[in-house]
């Protein structure tokens, strides 16, 4: 498989994870220092990510990765695409169509992710 296809399945496994809160998974599919940036401008590391599924905080019952480009830079690849979900934190709606910009890196062969940055998917200013 090319890197592109590599990387398009990486993709897919991780939506696939995060829909099941399947914590084991998404462990081994990123960094020691991962950090995510949400949509209003926070920051998980590694360890709060993967626990707002381990405690039961967040429920998605959604999550497609899709329109996605990706661009590698010998072991980096970056992937701008959309992350639509249907999601719940602590019972409340957490819906939304998000442009969203992965970070991924190779080690030994294999991609890992180690960043992701959301933001709202809104109109260019005019």
């Amino acid at each position: 498989m090319s890197d592109i296809g590599d990387i398009e399945d990486f993709g897919q496994r991780w939506a696939a994870a995060e829909q099941a809160a399947d914590v084991d998974t998404l462990a081994g599919m990123v960094v020691d220092d991962f950090l995510l940036v949400g949509p209003l401008g926070f920051i998980l590391d590694r360890t709060q990510w993967l626990d707002r599924y381990r405690n039961g905080d967040l429920v998605t019952s959604s999550l497609n990765w899709v329109d996605t480009t990706a661009r590698v830079y010998a072991d980096t690849a970056v992937v701008v695409g959309v992350h639509d979900q249907e999601a719940a934190y602590h019972g409340q709606a957490n819906n939304g169509r998000f442009r969203s910009t992965h970070v991924l890196v190779r080690d030994a062969g294999r991609w890992q992710l180690a960043s992701m940055h959301l933001s709202p998917i809104m109109a260019p200013p005019q």
